[in-house]
């Protein structure tokens, strides 16, 4: 990817727009090939699975140091604006970041978020300096009221978090992205297979955040591989602006004449 196209969020630049969970791996030996591999230049944590002081924790913290990515931790779990808040408040004292994914989830089969708190929470982590990545439906007034807040970028489902069905509603992700064209827009679950993948970044979006696609693939290292390519190939046909579907077939060596009517 040129350095010119460098996703930008809240002022950093990451070359990589694949973002990776680190949650359920066979073992950390492929956590950190799979890392390595994906050219991933973020991960995301969960406060309440790496505790920062025992000694799981440490082993956890001390590999991903040792990588040199960034890690976003998250408030997966939380039920409440109010548990998301503390969370986030200990994930930043544990982890030293003012980053955080914010997940407030308010349904249990679909883990789908529950938007109203997670207005409440973002409201009150941005007031605290909070670099906030809010996990959210495809909505575009809660998309709008949270950029009102100062959320500046957005994290939209494609599909319930595990699922692996890929893109549900194409017309509202496409929406997001045609009302937010310079919001950076991050697809954050449902994402299966790297088709999912380039489907997305086609559409426009600026980056894709999956974990149990990579994580649970029979090879996870392979499967990281064939992510980190997906988005880039998604990113450069998106750059490359691909042809308007069309109705009608139209053929691709245009014909002058009919050459057989001579022989008839």
């Amino acid at each position: 990817m040129s350095e010119v196209d460098q996703l930008r969020l809240y002022g950093s630049e990451f070359g990589s727009r694949l973002l990776i969970g680190t949650a359920r791996y066979p073992s950390p030996a492929v956590l950190e090939e799979s890392i390595r591999t994906s050219q991933c230049e973020m991960v995301t944590v969960s406060l309440r699975r790496e505790a920062g002081g025992t000694r799981s924790g440490e082993s956890f913290w001390s590999l991903i140091r040792d990588l040199g990515v960034r890690v976003l931790p998250n408030t997966a779990g939380c039920r409440t604006a109010k548990e998301a808040v503390a969370t986030a408040h200990m994930a930043r004292e544990i982890f030293a970041t003012n980053w955080i994914k914010l997940e407030v989830i308010g349904e249990e089969d679909t883990l789908q978020p529950d938007v109203f708190g997670l207005i409440e929470a973002a409201r009150a982590l941005i007031k605290d300096d909070f670099y906030v990545l809010p996990y959210m439906t495809d909505d575009l007034v809660v998309a709008e009221r949270l950029l009102d807040l100062g959320c500046q970028a957005l994290m939209p489902w494609a599909a319930p978090i595990g699922s692996g069905r890929g893109v549900n509603n194409a017309f509202a992700l496409r929406a997001l992205r045609a009302h937010f064209p310079k919001t950076p827009l991050i697809i954050d679950a449902g994402i299966g297979v790297p088709s999912h993948a380039v489907r997305v970044m086609e559409i426009g979006y600026d980056a894709v955040l999956l974990n149990t696609a990579i994580s649970r693939a029979g090879d996870p290292v392979g499967m990281a591989r064939a992510f980190s390519l997906a988005v880039k190939a998604g990113r450069e046909a998106f750059l490359a602006k691909p042809m308007t579907p069309r109705d009608m077939a139209e053929p691709s060596t245009p014909i002058i004449g009919r050459p057989f009517d001579q022989l008839l």
